[in-house]
């Protein structure tokens, strides 16, 4: 499990195919080593992946067909810059929500506009998760907790702040690219329950 607060951003520094799967090198910014063990999970755009080697400053994982075709971590070159965030531990503080990791669609931003001395961002989300959304509820988008302000058909928008604009990869994000979109897990429950009752 996660809190969708980003402890540092780090880089693609390898990408290599293994039989149809990938292997992704990433510098782990400022994360703690200790935090990188083999077998850890940790938060890569949103992503939960395993570390699967350490490397000096760093760790290795490996990402399967399915998380290719479902997230947009495919598309990340040597060189690009990712959210981190180290699996949570017993008494660490939760500061954002739940997030377990497992991207639920890929969204698009729609629309980027400075509100003050914040941004506002709209995104657009694949119809089914839109039921799962509320105005001032959360959301994970790249690994980012974040509060809806307002839900419109199949786009909702969302303020970030300096921090958060400076702190993540959400202040480089072009109008038109797409993020990884998980839906807040009690809501995911819920509807379950509700679509099962016996």
């Amino acid at each position: 499990m996660f809190t969708g607060i980003i402890v540092a951003t780090g880089r693609v520094n390898a990408r290599a195919d293994k039989g149809g799967d990938l292997e992704f090198g990433f510098e782990a910014g400022a994360i703690d080593a200790g935090r990188m063990h083999l077998g850890d999970s940790v938060s890569v755009q949103g992503v939960c992946l395993t570390v699967a080697r350490t490397a000096a400053g760093g760790f290795f994982a490996d990402v399967s067909r399915e998380t290719l075709d479902k997230t947009t971590l495919g598309g990340l070159a040597v060189g690009a810059r990712v959210n981190l965030e180290p699996s949570l531990r017993a008494g660490d503080p939760l500061g954002g929500h739940l997030v377990s990791g497992h991207v639920d669609a890929v969204g698009t931003l729609t629309a980027a506009r400075a509100d003050g001395r914040s941004w506002r961002l709209e995104f657009e989300l694949p119809a089914q998760l839109v039921r799962f959304v509320a105005p001032k509820g959360s959301i994970c988008i790249d690994g980012v907790s974040l509060t809806v302000n307002e839900v419109h058909g199949r786009r909702l928008d969302v303020n970030i702040i300096p921090h958060t604009h400076q702190a993540t990869t959400l202040g480089d994000l072009p109008v038109g690219g797409g993020v990884n979109v998980e839906i807040d897990v009690i809501a995911r429950y819920i509807d379950r329950l509700m679509s099962n009752p016996q």
